[in-house]
């Protein structure tokens, strides 16, 4: 097991990828560059983070930040939730006086489970609490030969005990970056690249053979496909919209309407198509101008030049943009 850690780590130290939230030990940027990394690529969170960064360099001034503001800066990002909690973490670290330093109370912050707290402790402050993303139990699945469904919840405790008698607690904020970085680059989903991997003469599924058959996880859901006609309707220079005021995910976004909500409608142009995913909802939107009478019930006629400032939707963006082509 020492080889392994060494072996690991003088791996990551060569070819570990230059990211911004790995120049800093200052457990707010790692709290941000964690929480943006949940189900998003490093690519899509990269220029993110840094504008992020830039607008709201601590926690004081996230917490004083209309949530409006934060919610527009982190528009494309999905999964908005993660945004609301980060407004309210931020709030309560201000009023505790700064970061928490030690697991539990890290634990405790809203928008953060049993991986964030882990990172942030291990990176930040150099506590030995091994992480377990999805990363890190394909590497650990492989490595041991798990055949179990990492689904389930009595595997990955298996495999969180096995994260932690791996953990180099020496280093264990490396430790963790390293094993994550060789799931993401190294032991991939699909063809592995196994002659690059440093810790290739320990690994039991390699040795016999089953690394393309590993992890096992549940059958996902077939995506259910969905239709839908967006509308973009200008008067005198402003846009007609909507806002959620629902308590779901995407509570206080700015909507174009769609066909439905207003069925009277004018449609006079059609401006294409566009794709978009969310979950195991697949839409296919098409974009299309229309007038309409009066002033709608539940709607809002705002100024184009205030678009950029407000929480819109990425789909209203992504028609809004087709549209202006």
């Amino acid at each position: 097991m020492k080889q392994l850690r060494k072996a690991l780590l003088e791996w990551y130290g060569r070819t570990a990828r230059k990211l911004p939230w790995r120049a800093t030990r200052d457990p707010y940027r790692i709290w941000v560059s964690e929480i943006m990394l949940q189900q998003t690529r490093v690519a899509a969170v990269t220029p993110y983070f840094e504008k992020f960064i830039a607008r709201f360099p601590d926690a004081a001034a996230l917490a004083a930040a209309p949530l409006d503001d934060l919610l527009t800066l982190w528009s494309g990002l999905g999964y908005y939730s993660r945004a609301r909690n980060m407004h309210n973490a931020a709030r309560e670290i201000v009023r505790s006086g700064g970061f928490p330093r030690d697991y539990d109370s890290i634990r405790r912050l809203p928008g953060i489970g049993d991986y964030t707290a882990a990172a942030i402790a291990s990176i930040a402050f150099g506590l030995p609490y091994a992480v377990l993303d999805g990363n890190v139990l394909r590497v650990l699945a492989r490595l041991t030969n798990d055949s179990g469904n990492i689904s389930t919840a009595p595997v990955r405790r298996r495999l969180q005990e096995t994260a932690q008698r791996l953990l180099d607690s020496s280093h264990p904020g490396d430790f963790n970056q390293a094993l994550m970085e060789l799931g993401a680059t190294v032991c991939l989903p699909k063809e592995p690249r196994c002659a690059d991997c440093p810790i290739s003469p320990d690994c039991e599924a390699r040795r016999l053979g089953s690394e393309n058959d590993l992890p096992v996880r549940k059958r996902s859901v077939p995506p259910v496909a969905i239709e839908t006609t967006l509308l973009v309707i200008e008067r005198d220079g402003t846009v007609l919209l909507w806002r959620r005021t629902d308590r779901g995910r995407m509570h206080g976004f700015w909507e174009l309407p769609d066909s439905g909500q207003l069925p009277s409608a004018i449609q006079d142009r059609e401006h294409g198509v566009f794709r978009h995913a969310i979950t195991s909802h697949h839409y296919a939107f098409t974009v299309v101008s229309a007038r309409v009478r009066g002033n709608p019930r539940g709607f809002s006629w705002i100024m184009r030049e205030r678009l950029a400032r407000l929480p819109l939707s990425t789909t209203a963006r992504k028609a809004l943009a087709l549209a202006g082509k």
